[in-house]
């Protein structure tokens, strides 16, 4: 797991699992349906059910919990869904809590909110996705974003940008 800025972590899936956490001081954005939203929602199907009031989000504790897949495709992300990420980020942030964004390997969704979060809250400048990009790798080089969140980030990104 590493701090990207001041109390705002990105990690993986054992970086939380092993990770040890004082609850009152952790807030958690986990960005996976496996295994974290099928384990809120206690799901056994392929997917978790359309009509259920958290087929999208699980908020459990000090954990917002998203239903997100590496999708290949950007059609597969929901804006809604991502700014309740944020949103949860800078909520949590405002409070003095330390925050982690995890994700299975903390290459492609975790680190693509926190390149969004930072973005919209003016912290990294760029008038392109690029140029954010090659700041953002100078704090997480670990950035390899899948094509369907880039092509996500990449079509809302006039939408996220701070103003200059």
């Amino acid at each position: 797991m590493k701090e990207i800025i001041t109390n705002l972590y990105v990690g993986n899936q054992e970086d939380f699992e092993t990770g040890i956490f004082i609850p009152s001081e952790w807030s958690h954005l986990l960005a996976a349906k496996e295994p974290w939203h099928r384990s809120a929602l206690s799901y056994t199907t392929r997917a978790a059910a359309k009509d259920d009031p958290e087929y999208l989000m699980a908020k459990r504790d000090n954990k917002l919990i998203l239903n997100l897949v590496d999708a290949p495709k950007s059609i597969f992300f929901s804006k809604d869904l991502i700014d309740e990420g944020i949103k949860f980020i800078e909520e949590e942030l405002g409070k003095g809590k330390k925050v982690s964004i995890h994700c299975n390997m903390a290459e492609s969704r975790s680190p693509s909110i926190a390149l969004l979060y930072l973005v919209k809250n003016g912290l990294i400048k760029g008038d392109t996705l690029e140029d954010a990009e090659a700041e953002f790798l100078k704090l997480y080089p670990e950035y390899n974003p899948g094509t369907g969140i880039r092509g996500f980030v990449k079509e809302n990104w006039d939408y996220y940008k701070a103003p200059f």
